[in-house]
């Protein structure tokens, strides 16, 4: 067979399911082939919005993804996706058509360019080597959970390949127990600790139950990074997301603890205020099978170098009896009372116009109402930007999957794309985007994507009609905002064009609306234009200390 159909077909023989891309001629015969030999092919409309997709459709299935691109420009436009997902260790393959003659109009270095952003870059060396090399990509990816570019030369792709043998289905990565050296640590830290507080991150994604018993064993609390938020969904001592999102009485929980134990998790400035929630005297631990990412943010770490869940179940094995530790009836009375945003007191500042109308909705006040209204089993997927607090720590998730944060590299633009992907990964939940007005423009050719795939999704803007991180964060020195403030866009009507569904909202009732889309056929999208205040959301301070 040519090359350009065995590279296809053994990319999905090694476990590939889904394909997004934008088709050009140098990618064409790749896509083809790996739909022949079973994978589904998910067209987007701008090869960005296809890398973000694939990257949410991996982060919420727990199975790599596929890109495919057309060499030269097609990479380029999915830069910054592709970054994103470099920078989240999330295992996707963005397969790239390649010209290697300098004098193309379409040649640049992207080998420099995977690099440059963290990926792997691997190569089709030969017709003999080009299923093998296809299989390593997929390899790389799912055992070292590394975003993969696997380029494939066009004077490669009509060559005969080399057959070889058949791959029939994925290896599994294997569980790296940790020494025992390491579990005696732990264990002494935890018998040492009078107030622990245990957070997840992305690491522990599907290890959230061996966690939550090794909590209720020795009396710790539960928290987790912004990424990994859901994995401890429904558990009475769950703090929810750590960080800058976290309510007051979550933040003094974390911060008065004696032992924090980071399971797969980085305790980054954002999920550890830059210190700020790591007490004096605190005993930090990191449980993590990289040890390289073992005191990259915290060098006074103590690390334990294994697989999350097999650290906590040979931890749980050495325990006897169980302490109550921090979860004494004064905290489960705190966590209860003001444990999520939505029970923390605030005075509504929706406004109204001269004639008593409702003009602006308070973004709080949308999201608790869109919470109660939204059925319980969703997947939200958020854009980045100044209103991101509110669906990130206003809309409850039912677990880990349920929630989708490609923020690692911070890019506004993300969100549609982002909740497309996790929408096919998890059809039987409703879908939400969650996305400010910038974003929301700079995404919305994949409107079109959400309309034509018959993808039942609730699209939310909230629209201040700005960038409003900025004004908020150089406005109250005094420096013009022309630059970061926009006139008024009609992005019910944008949604409508599409094929959307559409209501505006600039006051609660407006959001009936939403109950009858939810209660009907939902035949197609609903995109609700939310008019929301232009308020400083209380994790900006927390944001801007990190640039």
């Amino acid at each position: 067979m040519q090359v350009a159909e065995a590279v296809g077909r053994a990319l999905v023989e090694s476990g590939i399911d889904h394909v997004f891309g934008v088709v050009g001629s140098g990618n064409f015969h790749l896509t083809n082939a790996m739909v022949a030999a079973g994978a589904r092919f998910v067209a987007t409309r701008h090869e960005g919005g296809a890398t973000t997709a694939a990257d949410a459709y991996s982060r919420t299935s727990g199975r790599v993804a596929a890109v495919t691109v057309h060499q030269g420009c097609g990479l380029t436009n999915a830069m910054t996706g592709l970054a994103e997902a470099a920078k989240s260790r999330t295992p996707v393959v963005v397969v790239a058509a390649e010209v290697t003659q300098p004098l193309s109009n379409f040649f640049v270095d992207q080998d420099a360019l995977a690099l440059a952003v963290g990926a792997v870059p691997i190569r089709v060396g030969s017709a003999d080597s080009a299923i093998a090399d296809a299989r390593a990509a997929v390899a790389v990816a799912r055992d070292e959970r590394r975003t993969v570019l696997l380029n494939v030369p066009l004077d490669l792709q009509a060559g005969e390949a080399w057959a070889g043998p058949s791959v029939v289905g994925a290896s599994a990565r294997p569980v790296a127990r940790p020494p025992e050296t390491d579990l005696a640590t732990l264990c002494d830290a935890l018998a040492a600790a009078q107030r622990p507080v245990f957070v997840a991150g992305r690491g522990a994604r599907g290890a959230g139950p061996d966690v939550a018993r090794l909590a209720e064993a020795c009396g710790a609390l539960l928290a987790t990074s912004a990424v990994a938020r859901g994995l401890f969904a429904g558990d009475p001592w769950s703090l929810d997301v750590s960080g800058g999102f976290a309510p007051p009485v979550v933040a003094e929980l974390i911060a008065d603890a004696d032992l924090i134990v980071g399971w797969g998790c980085a305790l980054n400035m954002w999920t550890m205020r830059h210190g700020r929630l790591i007490g004096p005297g605190a005993v930090v631990v990191q449980v993590d099978d990289d040890p390289d990412a073992i005191g990259a943010h915290r060098p006074d770490a103590v690390g334990v170098v294994g697989d999350v869940g097999a650290t906590a179940r040979a931890m749980i094995e050495r325990l006897t009896g169980s302490r109550q530790g921090y979860r004494t009836p004064e905290v489960e009375k705190q966590i209860v009372a003001q444990g999520r945003w939505r029970d923390v007191a605030y005075e509504d500042d929706s406004t109204q116009d001269a004639q008593g109308r409702p003009e602006r909705i308070d973004p709080r006040t949308l999201t608790i109402a869109l919470d109660d209204l939204l059925p319980a089993e969703r997947v939200v997927g958020v854009d980045s930007g100044n209103f991101m607090g509110y669906p990130s720590a206003f809309l409850a998730v039912p677990d880990e999957r349920g929630f989708c944060f490609t923020q690692a590299f911070q890019s506004v633009g993300l969100g549609l794309a982002t909740a497309i992907g996790a929408a096919l990964a998890q059809p039987e939940r409703l879908a939400v985007a969650a996305l400010g007005d910038g974003g929301a423009l700079m995404g919305a050719a994949e409107l079109e994507t959400v309309v034509r795939l018959g993808l039942p999704m609730v699209v939310v803007v909230y629209d201040d009609e700005a960038y409003g991180a900025e004004v908020h964060h150089f406005g109250p020195d005094g420096h013009p905002l022309d630059t970061v403030m926009f006139p008024s866009a009609d992005f019910a009507a944008i949604g409508r064009g599409y094929g959307f569904e559409a209501v505006t909202v600039r006051g609660v009732d407006d959001l009936r609306e939403v109950g009858r889309w939810l209660a009907g056929p939902r035949e197609r999208p609903l995109l609700v234009d939310a008019k929301v205040t232009r308020a400083a959301s209380w994790w900006l301070e927390e944001a801007f200390r990190g640039h």
